[in-house]
């Protein structure tokens, strides 16, 4: 007999502690979507960062006079053109 009432509270207090699936799912989206301002902003800086520190190889490279400028040039321009680009499919993408 006592088996059988510990195995009863036991479904018992599981059954307790179960949430709605479908309002955690809508709490993360919401969570998601309020940090995308931040992050949006945060791949920009990096961005910024980025394309200084190519400016100064690229100028670096340019007076060394090595012949691969342009292709380093073009590198480091990319990279911060795909970041900016990246956030802004992101946004559109997802309705943000």
């Amino acid at each position: 007999m006592t088996l059988w009432a510990v195995t009863a509270l036991l479904v018992c207090c599981h059954a307790a502690f179960a949430q709605d699936g479908l309002a955690g799912i809508n709490e993360a989206n919401q969570q998601v979507r309020s940090y995308f301002d931040a992050g949006t902003q945060l791949m920009y800086a990096i961005g910024a960062l980025l394309g200084l520190i190519g400016a100064v190889k690229v100028y670096q490279k340019w007076n060394a006079g090595d012949p691969d400028t342009g292709k380093v040039a073009a590198a480091w321009f990319g990279s911060c053109v795909f970041l900016v680009v990246v956030a802004t499919v992101i946004q559109s993408f997802f309705g943000i």
